[in-house]
């Protein structure tokens, strides 16, 4: 059987990848050796601009807004009858891993959340969700812990990990260590094919928590974390660590992309060495779009994490079956994190429903196209595209429209925008008015849509009546 590694990045910005030929600084030889052994989808995206929505329907291939989840306040796992892809796997025969960071919403120790819990067998894990989504690169025990102080410990995320239910200590670098982990997985002695899943908390901030020789290696200063006893609130600090605040913010980024593909390249290594390679899917992608402010890039598409602009909902989208894919081929077909749990069940030899489609055809040119139309809803913003437009509606005077505008840097948008992605990817010309007929149509199409999956409630954007007419697009 075939075996499955799934590798999971956090916030990589969509033209951070040296192959693409967008920066010269960026180096991620690996990334790029999985494209050139494989395939590229290059219109993919995931169900949400943020974190835990979209992981959650990432392991279960269904839209998290089927059971409520829009937003960080409503994010949380599947329920219980829906399966996993680790069960899904796990009842095929597979043995299964999980390496690396949790955030599906506010999970606690024995939660179904928590990997061991939802068909994994093998974990070390982090619960970002008890420490504003992140964890630290470098820290992660009691002693920390006791020296951060509780406040500092739960915003620097220096809690221990997790194997099974039970209290890991790691001081170390962590992208070293969850690569290490992974593959004393892969090398164990199980005649089972494996389902190993990596989801490094890199490049998410705060990417100077580096190892002191690759600070030095690469000419950069230390940064201190966050303390009480810094001279500033934490709200203070946190404007100082993000564009365009930083020193050599973007370059810590890209240390780290570095690193992290550098153990990407070990894993891949380990595949070849022991001569699994051809038979083993692996598949990288990463949770959301990049975050601007946070030093990532996503050229030439507009916007960042947060918002439902392209930069922050398409993602980079890898996949690497030496036995069944060809090689250095792009698809444009429109893809979503939703058809991992097809298709990697497809390729361990069977079918699931799911609201995702199995890409295998499209992945090997059989077919051209993939959906039809994908959907996003936050409550506040939304959007949906078919074909070559996308329609997008953001409620500007929400509060967390014009608090993640001043405090993330993320502008995003305010009423009607619809785009002709294949003309424009970069959203920048707003056709509401000459294309109404067009507006019309993909506003039925998300009426009906969040009809099926169970979003209760009038459309949110009733009160602002016919899009047409109406140019709400003040953030260019």
């Amino acid at each position: 059987m075939t075996n499955i590694l799934l590798i999971f990045s956090d916030d990589h910005g969509y033209a951070d990848r040296s192959a693409l030929g967008v920066h010269a600084d960026v180096r991620t030889p690996s990334l790029d050796r999985l494209a050139a052994g494989g395939v590229s989808c290059t219109s993919a995206y995931v169900t949400a601009p943020i974190c835990s929505p979209s992981r959650a329907a990432i392991i279960s291939g269904r839209y998290q807004q089927r059971w409520g989840g829009q937003w960080f306040d409503s994010a949380s796992f599947a329920p219980d009858d829906v399966p996993s892809l680790a069960e899904l796997l796990q009842e095929r025969g597979y043995r299964t891993g999980y390496f690396g960071k949790v955030h599906y919403g506010d999970e606690s120790v024995g939660d179904r959340a928590c990997p061991p819990h939802h068909g994994f067998e093998t974990t070390l894990y982090g619960l970002a969700g008890q420490s504003l989504g992140r964890l630290n690169y470098l820290h992660h025990s009691e002693q920390a812990q006791s020296e951060y102080g509780a406040d500092a410990a739960r915003y620097m995320a220096v809690q221990p990990l997790l194997s099974g239910d039970e209290p890991v200590e790691h001081e170390g670098f962590l992208t070293s260590e969850l690569g290490r982990r992974a593959a004393d997985f892969i090398q164990a002695e199980d005649e089972r094919p494996y389902f190993c899943m990596v989801a490094f908390n890199a490049v998410h901030n705060f990417c100077w928590q580096l190892p002191p020789d690759e600070l030095a290696r690469r000419g950069l200063p230390t940064y201190d974390d966050w303390k009480p006893d810094s001279g500033a609130s934490y709200g203070e600090w946190y404007d100082d660590v993000i564009v365009p605040n930083l020193p050599h913010g973007r370059e810590y980024y890209l240390a780290q992309l570095e690193l992290m593909d550098a153990e990407i390249g070990k894993l891949l290594d380990l595949l070849d060495a022991t001569g699994q390679a051809d038979d083993t899917v692996v598949v990288y992608t990463t949770d959301n779009g990049g975050s601007t402010c946070n030093f990532g890039d996503n050229a030439p598409l507009r916007g960042t994490k947060y918002t439902v602009w392209e930069g922050g909902i398409r993602v980079p989208m890898l996949w690497r079956w030496p036995a069944r894919l060809p090689s250095a081929r792009e698809t444009d077909a429109l893809a979503s994190t939703l058809d991992l749990v097809p298709t990697l069940v497809a390729a361990a030899g069977d079918e699931v429903e799911s609201d995702g489609l199995n890409l295998l055809p499209v992945l090997n040119g059989d077919t051209d196209s993939a959906h039809t139309a994908l959907h996003w809803d936050c409550g506040f913003q939304w959007a949906v595209r078919s074909g070559d437009w996308k329609l997008s509606w953001v409620d500007g005077s929400d509060a967390q429209v014009q608090h993640l505008s001043s405090y993330e840097h993320a502008p995003m948008g305010d009423g009607w925008h619809l785009a002709n992605l294949t003309e424009d990817l970069g959203e920048q010309h707003n056709r509401i008015d000459d294309e109404p007929a067009v507006a019309q149509r993909l506003r039925d199409l998300h009426a009906d849509w969040r009809t099926e999956v169970g979003l209760g409630g009038s459309d949110p954007t009733a009160v602002l009546g016919d899009p047409v007419g109406h140019e709400g697009d003040s953030d260019h």
